[in-house]
């Protein structure tokens, strides 16, 4: 009887340990969207470069375009930031950025400083905005079809391999 008192604290310990090592071999950046195939949240903020123009999700109705998560604080968008300009002059898809808890000069010294790959960057400094589309960290980028439903999301920086293998495909797919 003393032998089960250390086996199933052992087969207990061993479940966890394997559940434990699984979580670990996952990328967080592979982890799925709910809002993926479902409309993107309803929104109207003002304009980074103007406080007295709005922007509303609905405004890009019939388009499909890409929302891009950014803010001057975050080191991961610095990284980021010159794929986005070099595929911004490709001219495949309208790039509005939104500018996430961050101070409006900030945000515009930012742009000043690395360049502009957006049509329009949108403020949201309490971040609600942010936290409708599930925004956890930035940088995240969404693309969004011409019915307003969110067809793809990246979490973490873009890179070359995800603009050409699954960011272009599917702004052509979408496009066609």
């Amino acid at each position: 009887m003393k032998i089960w008192r250390f086996l199933i604290p052992l087969a207990i310990f061993g479940v966890l340990a394997a559940f434990l090592g699984a979580g670990l071999k996952l990328d967080p950046r592979e982890v799925p969207s709910p809002l993926i195939g479902k409309p993107a949240p309803t929104f109207a903020l003002p304009l980074l470069a103007d406080a007295n123009q709005t922007f509303k999700r609905d405004d890009m109705l019939g388009k499909v375009w890409m929302l891009n998560v950014w803010a001057s604080w975050c080191v991961a968008c610095r990284e980021e930031h010159p794929l986005l300009v070099e595929f911004s002059k490709k001219k495949l898809i309208p790039i509005y950025g939104l500018n996430y808890k961050d101070e409006r000069a900030d945000g515009l010294g930012w742009l000043r400083q690395f360049g502009n790959p957006y049509d329009a960057s949108l403020y949201d400094k309490a971040g609600r905005v942010g936290i409708d589309f599930g925004v956890y960290g930035v940088p995240e980028t969404f693309i969004i079809d011409r019915q307003g439903v969110i067809r793809f999301k990246q979490i973490g920086p873009i890179t070359p391999e995800v603009i050409r293998d699954k960011i272009e495909p599917l702004v052509r797919q979408l496009n066609a």
